[in-house]
């Protein structure tokens, strides 16, 4: 199969018919093979009825139904879980993709060789205080920290090979930083596509302002597991081990001054109890680390890594040998 097309939605019963009209119309004029998951998120509207409808229609469509509200990250997550197509296109289904890019985005995998393709909505029909500038303070943020160039991390339409969504896991609100986790999972090859973006035909945005805090610290999160994640103790034990020093530093400096000069009491000088504050700091970070490392080297995925490609020097000699006594 050509392309898997995952729609996270909710409450998007208005649209939902227009969009497969025009996925299915963009496939056929391409000659793709493809299947379209549609992941509905809790709706509270017909949405779920919609998808029944349209998979009666149209022998692409499956459809996923969570029993409650989980957020775009779960629902994503499991239509990662679910696509086959070697080529996975994620949109959202309130109309604002086009699946028009839909070849291109395809095209740039296949030949290109991109892992992962994100869109870049160049021209937005967003409201430009709550959600445009914002969305360029954590792209800034983001690109500054994680080293990926971006201009748009927070698109909806991408395009993946299908070995990169087999192999990373999103939850929480990290599908801002999909890009990223990919990253971090070792497919450094990620482009940039501008795409077109269209004003909203139907209903209202599902997001509110608290994804401003979410993604924030789902950003931490990615950065701390992706550098830190099966080695707690670099982190926390070397800021533990600062700051303990730094105290003992102190209160070294101050006993050697109570010895010699004799002027004063340890205790009458405020920095003494820097000094206490410093050390207690340091010791609880350099314990934060050494639990952590305790819970990472017991935790069932500790040796689980992602392998490109094995070679075998027995199987490659064999061949060989078998190469060359065809030869002659």
């Amino acid at each position: 199969m050509d392309i898997s097309v995952i729609v996270p939605l909710k409450n998007e019963e208005e649209s939902l018919p227009e969009l497969m009209t025009w996925i299915d119309r963009v496939m056929q004029e391409n000659q793709f093979s493809y299947e379209v998951w549609m992941v509905d998120d809790g709706s509270t509207d017909d949405s779920w009825e919609v998808i029944q409808r349209l998979a009666t229609a149209y022998k692409q469509v499956k459809g996923i139904r969570f029993r409650r509200n989980y957020g775009k990250s779960a629902a994503l997550n499991e239509g990662f879980r679910a696509a086959q197509g070697n080529v996975v296109i994620t949109m959202d289904a309130d109309l604002q993709d086009s699946p028009d890019e839909v070849p291109e985005l395809y095209r740039m995998i296949v030949e290109d060789g991109f892992d992962l393709v994100s869109g870049w909505k160049k021209k937005r029909y967003d409201n430009a205080i709550t959600k445009n500038l914002p969305s360029k303070l954590y792209n800034w943020t983001t690109t500054r920290m994680s080293g990926v160039h971006l201009h748009d991390m927070n698109c909806g339409l991408k395009s993946y090979r299908k070995k990169v969504v087999k192999s990373i896991e999103v939850y929480g609100e990290m599908h801002r930083y999909i890009p990223v986790i990919a990253k971090w999972a070792g497919f450094r090859k990620i482009g940039e596509k501008p795409v077109e973006h269209r004003a909203r035909k139907y209903g209202v945005t599902k997001f509110g302002l608290e994804r401003f805090i979410n993604g924030f610290l789902d950003l931490a999160s990615i950065m701390f597991i992706g550098k830190f994640g099966k080695r707690p103790m670099h982190l926390f034990g070397a800021l533990g081990t600062l700051f303990f020093g730094l105290g003992f530093i102190i209160a070294f400096y101050l006993a050697y001054a109570k010895i010699v000069f004799d002027k004063y009491n340890m205790t009458d000088r405020p920095i003494f109890y820097l000094a206490l504050l410093f050390m207690v700091i340091g010791s609880q970070l350099f314990l934060t680390g050494f639990i952590g490392e305790l819970v990472a080297r017991n935790a069932p995925e500790r040796n689980t890594y992602l392998i490109e490609e094995k070679i075998d020097g027995q199987q490659l000699y064999a061949k060989s040998v078998s190469g060359n006594q065809s030869a002659t």
